[in-house]
């Protein structure tokens, strides 16, 4: 029996990076899955990737994190169906370009906020009674460092992670009293999409794969656990840097890490 068995778990932006990830080792836990995404392509092929590891009940979703229409939406679903959403890992994202703030267009620079501060907002609003009627709601907000220190060209998406997890541990002092737990994960230096974008002369093996880090997503999604509103590092799990990289590992923000 797996640590998520018979919870029940919405992933935004579940095709790609962590969200699948996450998605994959969620379904591993025993966990049921409602998969977020906009692109009905990648939704498909993270159904087909589910059912060649023996996985088909996964619940695939369009879904536009950017307006608010989509998740009162589905909340409405998962009401009738469900009566109750157990986690909801709020993971859909966007980097942007990176690019001077004062040379950004409006209409990217109020994407990129809708998408990173704006969508958490939305979630809340659609998803709260049901978390609150399960036994043991969990949320998981994903961030990034880019929140916690100005950096040149970053400044819409650093900004709208900063006033997420503002927002997140909020709602965690609105929800005292209740079953709900909600954190905040960093997930460091992962290799994914949105890392190469962002730093496009890196080896991107060198880097762990985003499923070194869901174990800590597994750990906060349990009944059991008990943390809210902490803002945590992930760890990394069954993976070793390159031969002599091990030290500037162990200097990163994400240094900690559990060789393979």
């Amino acid at each position: 029996m797996g640590q998520l068995n018979g919870r029940l778990a919405l992933i935004t932006g579940g095709t790609k990076g962590i969200g699948a990830a996450v998605a994959h080792r969620f379904a591993a836990e025993g966990a049921d899955l409602i998969i977020a995404a906009r692109n009905s392509d990648d939704l498909e092929a993270m159904d087909d990737s589910l059912r060649t590891k023996g996985y088909d009940r996964a619940i695939l979703v369009p879904f536009d994190v950017a307006r608010p229409e989509p998740a009162i939406e589905l909340s409405n679903i998962v009401h009738e169906r469900f009566g109750k959403l157990d986690i909801l890992v709020s993971n859909a994202g966007m980097l942007g370009t990176l690019m001077p703030v004062s040379q950004m267009p409006a209409a990217e620079f109020e994407k990129i906020m809708a998408t990173n501060l704006h969508a958490l907002q939305y979630q809340l609003f659609a998803f709260n009674d049901l978390l609150l009627a399960s036994d043991a709601g969990r949320l998981i907000a994903v961030s990034s460092g880019a929140a916690l220190e100005p950096r040149p060209y970053w400044s819409p998406y650093g900004a709208a992670k900063a006033a997420m997890e503002f927002m997140l541990q909020s709602y965690v002092k609105e929800s005292k009293g209740t079953s709900l737990c909600a954190n905040i994960v960093d997930p460091g230096r992962i290799r994914t999409t949105m890392r190469a974008d962002a730093y496009p002369g890196e080896e991107p093996t060198t880097l762990p794969e985003a499923s070194a880090i869901t174990g800590t997503f597994v750990r906060l999604a349990r009944a059991s656990c008990g943390d809210n509103g902490q803002r945590i590092t992930a760890e990394i799990e069954g993976w070793t840097p390159t031969t002599g990289d091990e030290a500037r590992w162990q200097q990163l923000a994400n240094g900690n890490f559990v060789p393979a």
